[in-house]
């Protein structure tokens, strides 16, 4: 079985139907995986750098503020005390990774469902390859146009060329990315994906080796 998708050239004009192999599609489960997906590569975005002093890593201290007794004050062995100003911090954070690890297994049914979702919605967009006049932004914003993508779009090809690159780089709302890096996260971020023929057959081989491995 497999699913027609509609493909344009740059200009927007249909040029055929390309066969999308059910094998890599995925309807019935995945939705958990999408969560754990997402949220293990947010995770892995996160810094973990912001670090605070407990009271033995504060410099000074050493010496007793004050006498024991006879001052009326309580009791004090260190002005390096969480109580006192410029002394230590009690649970502060400390420098840490904050990575998830999900298997490999779980990140290619994640990309699954989300493909399947964004393809069942009517978000993907075939063309047959990006030819672009000039490295110019007017020329990317052209494209999209043309092809229906808009200002928000995920631009999927092989590699990417560099008057592509070039091209698509001011644009805020435009990520061109190869696409053997994609992961749920990205596939669910944009409006519209627009991915090339040769791009669309590098994804099918890498989600339909899942369906072959189970």
């Amino acid at each position: 079985m497999a699913t027609g998708l509609r493909m344009t050239d740059c200009s927007g004009v249909e040029v055929g139907t390309v066969d999308v192999d059910d094998g890599w599609l995925e309807r019935t489960k995945g939705t958990q995986a999408v969560h754990d997906a997402v949220v293990a590569f947010l995770a892995k975005l996160r810094a973990g750098t912001a670090s605070t002093k407990t009271r033995g890593k504060v410099r000074g201290g050493g010496a007793k503020p004050y006498r024991q007794k006879g001052t009326g004050r309580a009791r004090a062995g260190s002005s390096r005390s969480p109580i006192w100003r410029g002394g230590g911090v009690i649970f502060g954070p400390s420098p840490r990774s904050f990575a998830k690890n999900i298997n490999a297994k779980v990140r290619r049914l994640a990309l699954r469902r989300a493909f399947t979702e964004r393809l069942d919605e009517g978000a993907v967009i075939l063309v047959d390859g990006i030819k672009l006049t000039a490295p110019k932004t007017r020329e990317m914003v052209a494209f999209l146009e043309s092809v229906g993508a808009g200002d928000d779009a995920l631009v999927l090809v092989p590699e990417i060329p560099t008057d592509v690159q070039l091209a698509a780089r001011n644009l805020p709302g435009v990520e061109v990315m190869p696409v053997g890096a994609v992961n749920a996260y990205w596939m669910l971020l944009f409006d519209k994906i627009v991915i090339t023929q040769a791009a669309l057959e590098q994804l099918g081989s890498c989600l339909g080796a899942q369906e072959k491995a189970k």
